[in-house]
């Protein structure tokens, strides 16, 4: 088919170079626009943008889609199709028109549940026993087209980093499936019960609040797990909580309860740091952080 491709961050180029590798003809690639990024805060492009133009692919990077002059660029590359992963810009009703076989997208989480912006990571950190892939139909509103394709996989204890490689991978093959015959798999409508939405991570969720259970702050560590890391403050560093085990054990929430840096947390419950990051430093265990900078108990995180 003739392609279209949509998508931003690393997640959507597994489903990029999977099109690529089943014969479909990729005619040009749309990104967000490349942003500043590490110490020297020169323009980077995305992961898609990158992956892309090593392919050898057309890259369009617009501001937005809502102006008629790019509405008519997209128009006129004539695609049979738009697949769209985790584009990041809204597509107006002339763009979703636009193809002939309209915008397909690959979501990442079991629709009507979590639509939005950070599916994976609101399903971890509700504490969701599973999630899944669902290849939809786009539609004006937000994530509510009718779905062709679903797929689950158990979430376990999983960090937000695997879990959308793994994801990324089932909508990569999902969607190689369905362009091979869309008339295989017909769109169903999304159950109108069960709706919940996926809200954009703020940065200030990621700091723990030890008065939670400990078994929520665990979540937590997952769903910020690799970005953007969920963090506390000892004598007015911040350091990274990059894995935690919850355990037994109760005090003062946020206090450092034992000599394995056991720290109490609300409910009468305890976490166990396993694997911690110092700022400017390497990801370590919690016994290699403790030979360095030791921590008493007693020690009082913020």
């Amino acid at each position: 088919m003739r392609i279209v491709f949509m998508g931003t961050p690393d997640f959507a180029v597994p489903v990029l170079r999977a099109l690529a590798d089943a014969g479909h003809e990729i005619v040009a690639s749309y990104s967000q626009p490349p942003r500043r990024a590490g110490r020297g805060k020169a323009l980077a492009p995305t992961p898609v943008h990158a992956a892309a133009e090593a392919m050898g692919i057309a890259v369009r990077t617009p501001q937005t889609l809502r102006d008629s002059d790019a509405q008519a660029e997209f128009a006129a590359l004539k695609a049979d199709v738009a697949v769209v992963a985790a584009y990041g810009l809204i597509l107006p009703k002339p763009v979703l028109a636009a193809p002939r076989h309209g915008c397909i997208n690959v979501h990442a989480s079991l629709l009507p549940r979590w639509r939005g912006a950070a599916p994976i990571q609101r399903a971890i950190l509700a504490g969701d026993t599973e999630t899944g892939v669902c290849i939809m139909d786009m539609e004006a509103g937000l994530d509510t087209g009718p779905v062709r394709l679903r797929e689950t996989t158990p979430i376990a204890d999983k960090t937000a980093g695997q879990l959308t490689a793994e994801l990324s991978a089932i909508g990569a093959r999902l969607m190689v499936q369905l362009l091979g015959d869309l008339s295989a798999y017909p769109p169903v409508a999304q159950p109108v019960d069960g709706i919940t939405y996926a809200a954009k991570i703020d940065k200030a969720e990621a700091r723990i609040d030890w008065h939670r259970p400990a078994d929520a702050i665990e979540r937590q560590v997952r769903a910020f797990n690799p970005v953007p890391g969920a963090w506390f403050e000892l004598v007015g560093e911040r350091i990274k909580l990059l894995a935690a085990t919850p355990c037994d054990g109760h005090g003062p929430p946020g206090e450092v309860i034992g000599d394995d840096f056991t720290v109490a947390c609300g409910a009468g419950s305890a976490l166990r740091p396993t694997l911690l990051q110092r700022a400017g430093r390497g990801a370590m265990t919690s016994a290699e952080l403790l030979r360095g900078f030791p921590i008493p108990a007693g020690t009082r995180l913020a």
